[in-house]
């Protein structure tokens, strides 16, 4: 299959206006005709689901949850970028455009890029309509903060809970929508599989958590909104329940999955404490915008912080990357970090940590000011610590977080299996090898908002003279036996390890050969590894309890085994690019300084995967610069 962008034609700036120009539409009678499956009621699906029901169609949406409140995005902390230059400190949408492929080491697509910034001003409108409760100046005007990577200030922010505040007014217009009866809402569903029927996206098998019961649904067209899969690490600032099974399945029914190696390590997280710690805890990266980042001259220094004087201290970003300093890109600053822990410099219990420290901060601004802008952060590092930020240093650490890798999509957000859409984080197309803070609230929002809505009616404007298939279609009746049989071969194991043990062991893999750095043999090594671990996975696992009932050691389960095929993907990808770019850091390709080492000439293109009965063949989308020159990433 020849990958098909379907990039318009035109300037830069004409290309969205462009195509919209040229989209057909459906007129609002037929819409009530045509039905959407939207799986995930996060920012994406959520605002996908609103806005389609909105238009007229007939949609159901899908979450795991037990409502659509609890989607992981309530979890984004810091804020959302946008290009309305408040500040008046020389923002534009083509300075927010060159600093998120900038910021993605020029990997991704520039026109998709380009519409991110280009529909992020009129999205923060859209939102403060909603009642979003943005931070105001004291008259009252939208304030905003920076985050890494840029050097303006356009990050829009409600204190230290803005993905909460978001999803609230998300969940709001879906709510409407659901009393209205022009959503249906499926919580506590987990989709297992797609169907494909003569070669489209016509359906889905899921299975109801609480009975256990596997159902069928058909639809006109399928829209994923599912999130990252970074959970494949185990340890990650991720939800627990966060996977990747919906996009792994659709990869194994023929949607090529694209960049599955670029997984972001967040520099700010709360370091592991203890082999049985579950999950890791995110401090939000806006925190570097007052906090300063150091660590100990002295190897193994175990004085407390306040007791080591200000020459006896190495704020590391600010000495390496002196025209960014602490707000350096998340890629960098992970690596900074790592790079200094492994020399001997780490703090804390494990020696696993860094300081970031307020103490200049209160002194030039007082605590007040501290507290109107990261009171709820500080409040939550309490808690779980014990320790007062306001008064000695927190300790951070690196940990894997956002997942630029997914679906490979083209402009209007199709995989390429025709009807199957994936929008927000389970796709593949705005951040390139890194994510710029803050842009994640951005991209799922708009995917889901403005522009899904725009490309579907090309494809479902077709799919009106279509007969749609029946319930009982031998195709839903073969996947259905498929994802029974699944189940059951699970529960008929019976082994002597829990699914959390082998998730452990996988989980160390990837954080060893495949996470901050990899390196040729360490990646092969990886891969025979964790082949081995999906070999006795499904000779020795115990999946205690039912299929009939709510399972969720069954759940972990089915997830688990899609994470490990995921990760020998993942693996083969970091493997096939010999050059460091973004969060792929290769060890072979460094600068005498360190830095990441890019290779254009071979290897400017979107890697897309193909699944073959367990293995993967290469696809390339060539990435064709017209409008920017990529240069040498830099921050220095």
């Amino acid at each position: 299959m020849k990958l098909d962008s379907k990039v318009p034609e035109g300037r830069l700036e004409d290309k969205w206006r462009n195509y919209q120009f040229k989209s057909h539409l459906i007129n609002p009678a037929n819409k009530k005709k045509l039905n959407v499956i939207v799986v995930g009621s996060g920012l994406s699906g959520a605002g996908a689901a609103a806005t389609l029901a909105e238009l007229g169609y007939d949609v159901q949406c899908f979450c795991y949850q037990d409502s659509a409140r609890r989607a992981h995005s309530v979890a984004a902390q810091g804020g959302i970028n946008a290009a309305k230059n408040y500040q008046h400190d020389g923002d534009s949408v083509w300075r927010m455009f060159y600093d998120t492929l900038k910021g993605g080491d020029f990997r991704s697509r520039e026109a998709n890029t380009y519409r991110l910034a280009e529909l992020s001003a009129p999205l923060i409108d859209h939102f403060t309509q909603q009642g979003v409760p943005f931070a105001r100046e004291y008259g009252g005007v939208l304030v905003n903060r920076s985050f890494g990577g840029v050097q303006v200030q356009r990050t829009f922010y409600a204190r230290g809970q803005t993905g909460q505040q978001l999803v609230v007014a998300a969940y709001s217009q879906l709510y409407k929508m659901i009393k209205a009866k022009k959503v249906e809402m499926l919580p506590r569903h987990e989709v297992l599989d797609i169907v494909i029927i003569d070669g489209k996206a016509k359906g889905v098998i899921a299975r109801e958590l609480s009975t256990g019961k596997i159902k069928r649904f058909v639809a006109d067209a399928i829209v994923l909104a599912t999130g990252g899969y970074s959970r494949v690490f185990r340890l990650s600032t991720l939800a627990i329940g966060c996977n990747g099974s919906a996009i792994w399945k659709a990869h194994k029914r023929g949607a090529y999955f694209a960049a599955p190696s670029f997984t972001q390590i967040h520099p700010t997280a709360l370091p592991q404490t203890s082999e049985s710690q579950s999950k890791l805890t995110l401090m939000s990266e806006s925190l570097r915008n007052d906090g300063r980042i150091w660590v100990p001259k002295k190897k193994g220094d175990d004085r407390p912080a306040k007791d080591i004087p200000e020459d006896e201290r190495d704020y590391y970003l600010e000495r390496k990357y002196p025209s960014f300093g602490n707000l350096a890109p998340r890629d960098i600053s992970s690596r900074a970090a790592k790079e200094r822990i492994d020399a001997g410099h780490g703090v804390g219990q494990l020696k696993n940590a860094v300081y970031l420290d307020f103490k200049h901060a209160i002194e030039r601004f007082g605590r007040e000011t501290i507290e109107d802008r990261y009171g709820n952060l500080f409040t939550m590092y309490r808690k779980i610590t014990g320790i007062d930020a306001y008064k000695e240093p927190m300790k951070i650490s690196p940990a894997a977080h956002f997942s630029m890798g997914g679906l490979w999509v083209d402009y209007e957000l199709m995989t390429t299996i025709p009807g199957l859409y994936a929008i927000g984080e389970c796709n593949y197309s705005d951040h390139g090898a890194n994510r710029l803070g803050a842009n994640s609230l951005l991209q799922t929002s708009i995917d889901g908002y403005f522009i899904l809505p725009n490309t579907i009616n090309n494809y479902l404007e077709g799919e009106l003279k279509a007969k749609r298939p029946e319930i009982d279609h031998q195709e839903f009746s073969k996947v259905e036996a498929e994802v029974k049989d699944q189940i059951q071969s699970l529960l008929d194991i019976n082994g002597s390890r829990t699914v959390d043990d082998f998730h452990r062991e996988l989980g160390k893999v990837m954080w060893q050969e495949c996470a901050m750095s990899r390196n040729k043999k360490g990646l092969e090594k990886a891969i025979t590894q964790i082949k081995s671990i999906k070999e006795d996975f499904w000779k020795d696992v115990k999946v205690t309890g039912s299929s009939d009932e709510m399972n969720t050691e069954l759940e972990k389960a089915l997830r688990l085994a899609d994470f490990i095929e995921l990760a020998i993907l993942m693996c083969t990808d970091a493997l096939q690019r010999d050059e460091s770019c973004g969060a792929h850091f290769r060890e072979e390709y460094q600068s005498e300084e360190g830095e990441a080492v890019r290779n254009d000439e071979d290897y400017a293109y979107v890697s897309a995967w193909e699944y073959n009965a367990g293995e993967f063949k290469l696809h390339k989308e060539e990435l064709k610069f017209e409008f920017v020159k990529p240069t040498v990433r830099s921050y220095k």
